[in-house]
């Protein structure tokens, strides 16, 4: 086969949103390949527990990839015990310099309950506005439908389920099977 006749994975949207005091992210289950569904039932927000502080973080990408970033993202912070921030940024720069790194292809958002994060393979460490992120195939049709609810009464998990609810209305790579993770900060 080809190379550029392989039909590429798809899947995957995540979502986090940053409101009244907590942050929650939230992940769809499908996995495609091509037009096939794959796994409908992946499980890609995860909570992790590094040096005794909860973190929070959700991949789009490649599934061993991603978890070679979230081992990756431990160890930093492991070594910077609560500085997500700092972590993160050393992350990114790894992933930016390093000839394996530069290799994997997934992105992340993390966060420790006060801080929000999109950590990239280009060496970014985005702090998103308006208080929402999202990454992966659907990410921008649930971006959009999350900003358009954060001035309503609806609380973080709320929102993060509605808006991945309408991504996965729109977007064929993504299903309604959610994982959803909050924590305060």
């Amino acid at each position: 086969m080809a190379e550029n006749d392989f039909p590429g994975w798809h899947g995957t949207t995540i979502i986090g949103v940053k409101k009244g005091g907590q942050i929650v992210i939230a992940g769809d289950g499908q996995v495609s390949l091509g037009q096939t569904v794959i796994k409908g039932t992946a499980r890609k927000v995860r909570r992790l527990s590094p040096g005794g502080f909860e973190i929070v973080a959700g991949f789009a990408g490649s599934t061993a990839d991603a978890f070679t970033l979230l081992e990756r993202l431990e160890a930093k912070l492991e070594a910077t015990p609560g500085q997500l921030a700092r972590a993160s940024v050393e992350l990114a720069k790894d992933w930016r310099t390093d000839k394996y790194l530069q290799k994997l292809e997934a992105m992340l958002i993390v966060t420790d309950g006060r801080d929000l994060f999109v950590i990239t393979g280009a060496g970014d460490v985005l702090e998103p506005e308006h208080d929402v992120a999202a990454i992966g195939s659907g990410g921008n049709f649930a971006l959009a439908a999350a900003r358009a609810m954060m001035d309503s009464d609806k609380s973080a998990e709320e929102v993060a389920r509605e808006a991945m609810a309408i991504a996965a209305d729109i977007c064929v790579y993504t299903n309604g099977n959610l994982t959803v993770e909050s924590i305060s900060g």
